[in-house]
């Protein structure tokens, strides 16, 4: 396979695979599918490491080894050992192997796993349980499908993010939403029901124009093929600025000082402010009006909804009365919660799933 010939696949989360393909797109990737589970693309290797690197709405980056059609395990077996896997795999690096069988002759996960694993063996590679690096095999209507996970750990996992709170919003998923909420970069944002800082510090470092992944490693470069001098290249000074335009409030301190913590870590001090505030005396900062983006509790997330719809109306209250002009966005699990508010909701978005959640994103223009 050479080097302008790859075909990658970008995870995303269920429910945020078009807002993660237009910012592929917009990023200059070749984007060739969008499905539910992800983005299709092609490109070079530089292309992958670049996905890793930049994209913020991608979970993982996988790249197509191989596929052919199998039928049995034999034929498995058969046509795995031919895989060139030196040059993809380095000897001195252990690895593991994920398989998944659907609609297939071959319907054992387990079997089909274990023979790629022998495969493997016979080339000299060792196997581990706990290997950073993951050959991923699925077999569906009888056609097998080989790939490596460049990315490790998952993308959302920044290197960044000091501390969470007890119900976090990923910076993926985040965002995502911010992306669907309309926002470019410009203007300011505020979260004044703001967790540890997600929102806020991600509309920041988009302002930015940070790199996501920047503070940590990937598992690519741990293969046979990483080019050390390459990847350098591709990463930019971090930008840093002068204006303060993203601003976060909640009631709680804790949260608050989680906030204050993981702007310092991310070296975004100069331009967030966090105070200690409940949603009724939130106010807008000096200057034109932007985005206003929260995720409150919802009942399936954090305690009951026997108080929820009272905080959501006075989300509602303070938003009419105080931030008029501004674009709102809603993260929440009820239709019933979201009305709550009062606000002249836009039709809410396509359903995500937060860690088996059902969400959605509500827009209004006050």
């Amino acid at each position: 396979m050479t080097d302008g010939a790859l075909s990658f696949f970008l995870v995303a989360t269920p429910g945020l695979s078009h807002p993660l393909g237009e910012e592929a797109r917009a990023a200059g990737f070749k984007v060739t599918r969008i499905e539910t589970a992800g983005v299709h693309c092609a490109g070079g290797w530089n292309d992958v490491w670049r996905a890793n690197l930049d994209l913020r709405g991608a979970i993982r980056v996988l790249v197509r080894m191989a596929e052919f059609r199998a039928m049995h395990l034999a034929q498995l077996d058969k046509r795995a050992r031919k895989l060139p896997w030196t040059d993809w795999l380095r000897a001195d690096i252990p690895v593991r192997v994920e398989a998944t069988c659907r609609k297939s002759r071959i319907y054992h996960d387990k079997a089909a796993r274990q023979r790629v694993e022998r495969a493997l063996e016979a080339h000299g590679f060792t196997l581990s349980a706990d290997a950073d690096l993951t050959v991923k095999l699925r077999i569906e209507d009888d056609l097998a499908v080989f790939s490596l996970d460049t990315s490790g750990t998952s993308l959302h996992k920044r290197g960044l993010k000091e501390r969470v709170n007890k119900a976090p919003m990923r910076e993926t998923m985040a965002a995502m939403f911010l992306r669907m909420a309309g926002y470019d970069g410009t203007g300011p944002v505020v979260d004044p029901m703001c967790g540890s800082g997600t929102f806020v510090l991600e509309a920041a470092e988009i302002a930015l124009g940070r790199q996501p992944g920047r503070a940590r490693d990937f598992a690519f470069q741990k293969f046979a093929n990483y080019d050390a001098e390459a990847f350098q290249r591709l990463l930019r000074p971090v930008a840093s600025g002068a204006e303060r335009r993203f601003f976060g409030s909640d009631r709680d301190a804790g949260a608050v000082e989680m906030s204050r913590a993981n702007a310092t870590s991310a070296d975004l001090t100069d331009v967030t402010v966090f105070d200690i505030a409940p949603i009724a005396d939130a106010t807008p900062p000096d200057g034109p009006p932007g985005l206003v983006i929260v995720n409150p509790p919802y009942g399936g997330r954090i305690g009951n909804k026997g108080a929820l719809h009272a905080l959501y109306g006075a989300f509602g209250t303070t938003m009419r009365s105080q931030f008029e002009g501004w674009r709102v966005a809603l993260i929440t699990s009820e239709a019933g919660l979201a009305k709550s508010t009062a606000l002249p909701w836009q039709p809410p978005g396509p359903i995500v799933d937060h860690g088996g959640t059902k969400i959605r994103l509500w827009q209004a223009q006050l």
